[in-house]
């Protein structure tokens, strides 16, 4: 048997769901044996969560020839511990390793999964929004936004990336109009502090629609207000602008659309992302065809002297949702195989 081949278990753990798998890992690439989605406000802590995956039957049979296991959390890791940001569990490598009966364990943030799954994907789960002149093994970023704001920077080390985990996310909002003027003043009433995450993730679809309907004359129609009272306001806000063409929640696109690609291009400038600048999270893929107006990328390149530059830089949206689980995987097998 190959000493570098294990089976292993991964999770990339959100304040919205929990997604595990189990994956084989060859020594060098993953292939996903099963994966099952957990909404993580059902369970009282990581391990509950955990426990419920390995229960499932179809999952059962791989569950004693695991040799390793990764987890990615969405929050800041400090030395082997983790909090999630959006949720109150508290994460340790020790404590999960104790529960699984596994040496190798560790625990990552999730935006550095993200960026380890970059390696794992095909060509087809990439829609590009900026063909670029990509520079081999240059820095390369991966941004997302979903129920938070993560950023990852991937740095080439002997023609190998490593991934540094950032709270990037959660620096000042830098407003690029006199729109998002207005709307950081509106925002800072409301909270004090107005990060980059409280205008670009889920919950900064609500608070953009309040700005817009009290201070700039938008009025919600009757079916929007009634779909974001039935559930998940952000999906709301998305579904009626996209599949309804309604005028208020389009109006919100337009200014998260333009907040995220000026984002972005924050972020690509500050690592010089030659290599490429990889939009990921779970809202990207669900308004692509927005992003794909052209919005997000004048608001990317508008760096006055350096936009010259910053059209050199690929920009690709991530289409597929299971990127941090298949790095999580990824992790684990080199946390197997006894590699950093």
């Amino acid at each position: 048997m190959d000493p570098s081949a294990h089976t292993v278990l991964g999770a990339d753990v959100g304040g919205t769901n929990t997604k595990l798998g189990i994956g084989h890992y060859d020594g060098a690439r993953v292939t996903l044996l099963c994966r099952k989605i957990y909404p993580s406000r059902r369970y009282t802590s990581l391990e509950s969560a955990v426990d419920a995956f390995l229960s499932e039957p179809d999952v059962a049979p791989w569950v004693h020839q695991l040799s390793g296991a990764c987890f990615a959390v969405a929050g800041p890791v400090e030395g082997r511990i983790a909090r999630l940001t959006n949720l109150s569990w508290m994460i340790s490598e020790e404590a999960l390793a104790a529960h699984l009966a596994l040496k190798a364990v560790c625990v990552i943030n999730d935006f550095a999964a993200a960026g380890l799954g970059i390696a794992e994907l095909a060509d087809s789960d990439f829609l590009t929004l900026q063909t670029g002149a990509p520079i081999a093994w240059a820095p390369r970023i991966v941004v997302g936004a979903g129920t938070g704001l993560g950023v990852a920077l991937l740095l080439c080390l002997d023609r190998v990336y490593r991934v540094h985990a950032s709270e990037a996310g959660h620096g000042d909002f830098a407003p690029g109009d006199e729109v998002q003027d207005a709307l950081v003043h509106y925002l800072r009433a409301r909270f004090g502090h107005v990060s980059s995450e409280r205008v670009l993730s889920g919950h900064g679809f609500p608070s953009i629609l309040d700005f817009l309907k009290d201070t700039q004359g938008v009025v919600p129609t009757p079916e929007l207000l009634s779909a974001m009272a039935r559930g998940d306001a952000a999906q709301a806000i998305t579904q009626c602008a996209l599949t309804k063409n309604d005028p208020a929640a389009l109006r919100v696109l337009d200014v998260f659309a333009a907040a995220y690609g000026a984002f972005a291009g924050n972020m690509a400038l500050a690592a010089l992302a030659h290599g490429g600048v990889y939009i990921a999270g779970g809202i990207a893929p669900k308004i692509a065809v927005k992003l794909q107006d052209g919005a997000f990328m004048r608001a990317f390149t508008a760096k006055g002297r350096f936009q010259s530059l910053l059209a050199t830089i690929p920009v690709k949206i991530v289409m597929n949702d299971q990127v941090g689980l298949y790095g999580a995987l990824a992790q684990a097998g080199r946390a197997a195989s006894g590699l950093t």
